[in-house]
């Protein structure tokens, strides 16, 4: 069995923090410091740093036993105001209905992988690679049937930058995340999320990225960014 996906871990604890504030998450981020994996039970501790009129500082960590796992920090609130803007840009990729399967490698499969439907809006799949290095971006359409576009969902799959990775140096690659920060913009109803992920670059063993969480609606949900471990994959496509 696998280790916890990172994106879960950061997607537990702010839940938590939100639960804990009753506020809504502005800005977190997460660094991972040790493994977690089946059965052991990861257990969440919030502190309210600060607490002032409309935004609370808040920090999570997840531990198993006295092992820290990750640690996560945030910022939590809501303010009135009129002002506001989008002026990142969408990109113009096919429809999710017409876009294919995501394949899972063989070390996804009964693990997170199975609860998630994502499909190549601009990717390669598995087959397909090694190949030529990539411009640097690549997109998924995904949805978690069953779980709404909470915080949760955003946390999960904001994690991507190591798949990205693969696509941008065409190489059955990818990583261990090191970190997520994850800022939420909006929060819309949607069916679809469209993951953008854009690499920036890779040197000395370690790669960096982010992804922008798009609504199908074009509302920009929340963009999150990430350093990772870069790592060949070790099995071959099923």
């Amino acid at each position: 069995m696998g280790a916890l996906f990172g994106g879960c871990g950061l997607a537990a604890a702010v839940e938590a923090m939100e639960r804990s504030t009753g506020r809504p998450t502005v800005w977190a981020t997460a660094q991972y410091l040790s493994f977690a994996r089946p059965p052991a039970v990861v257990e969440i501790e919030v502190v309210a740093m600060v607490t002032g009129r409309q935004t609370s500082q808040a920090r999570a960590v997840g531990r198993v036993d006295d092992d820290e796992i990750f640690t996560v920090n945030a910022a939590l609130g809501t303010r009135a105001d009129t002002m506001a803007g989008q002026w990142a840009v969408r990109p113009e990729v096919p429809s999710p209905e017409v876009s294919p399967l995501r394949t899972a490698r063989d070390r996804q499969r009964g693990t997170l992988f199975d609860r998630l439907e994502m499909r190549r809006a601009n990717a390669r799949d598995l087959d397909e690679l090694p190949g030529a290095p990539g411009d640097g971006r690549s997109a998924l359409w995904a949805r978690i049937p069953g779980l709404d576009h909470s915080i949760t969902t955003l946390a999960v799959l904001g994690d991507l930058v190591p798949f990205g990775i693969s696509q941008a140096l065409g190489e059955r690659a990818g990583g261990n995340s090191l970190d997520n920060t994850i800022r939420v913009a909006r929060r819309v109803p949607t069916e679809w999320l469209l993951l953008d992920v854009r690499i920036h670059a890779v040197a000395h063993g370690f790669g960096h990225g982010l992804v922008h969480m798009w609504a199908e609606d074009g509302s920009l949900l929340a963009t999150a960014s990430q350093s990772a471990i870069v790592r060949r994959w070790k099995e071959h496509p099923s």
